[in-house]
């Protein structure tokens, strides 16, 4: 199951538990073995399986016991480059200051120039 934000955070919390004892069964070791690996009580790991809340001092001795301690480096990276952010410093890079005269409009190209002798034309 993916986590998103659509998600409650009961069952963030159960599915976090579901990952968390699928690692230790793939690490082969019981829940009393990696409770005492990870220093926490047995009844920790347990709550912590069935997704309920537990200490996050807790849920960390747990990954660092698994392996797993890296992950909050995805998790929860130290700095995040949000897509806006990157795209209004890519348009301040990009921008320049146009040369020439100041306070002159440019000619509209779908308009052709006016010159000496020429009345326009009336309309209707």
């Amino acid at each position: 199951m993916q986590i998103d934000r659509a998600q409650t955070n009961d069952a963030v919390l159960v599915e976090l538990g579901r990952r968390l004892e699928f690692h230790r069964l793939q690490s082969n070791r019981t829940q009393a073995e990696l409770a005492d690996e990870a220093q926490v009580g047995r009844a920790t790991l347990q709550r912590l399986e069935r997704g309920q809340s537990v200490q996050s001092t807790s849920l960390i001795k747990v990954l660092r016991a698994l392996g797993l301690l890296g992950a909050l480096e995805v998790a929860v990276p130290s700095s995040i480059e949000l897509p806006m952010a990157e795209l209004e410093r890519a348009q301040r890079h990009s921008r320049r200051r146009a040369s020439g005269a100041r306070g002159v409009a440019a000619p509209d190209a779908s308009e052709t120039p006016w010159r000496w002798g020429e009345e326009p034309e009336a309309s209707g």
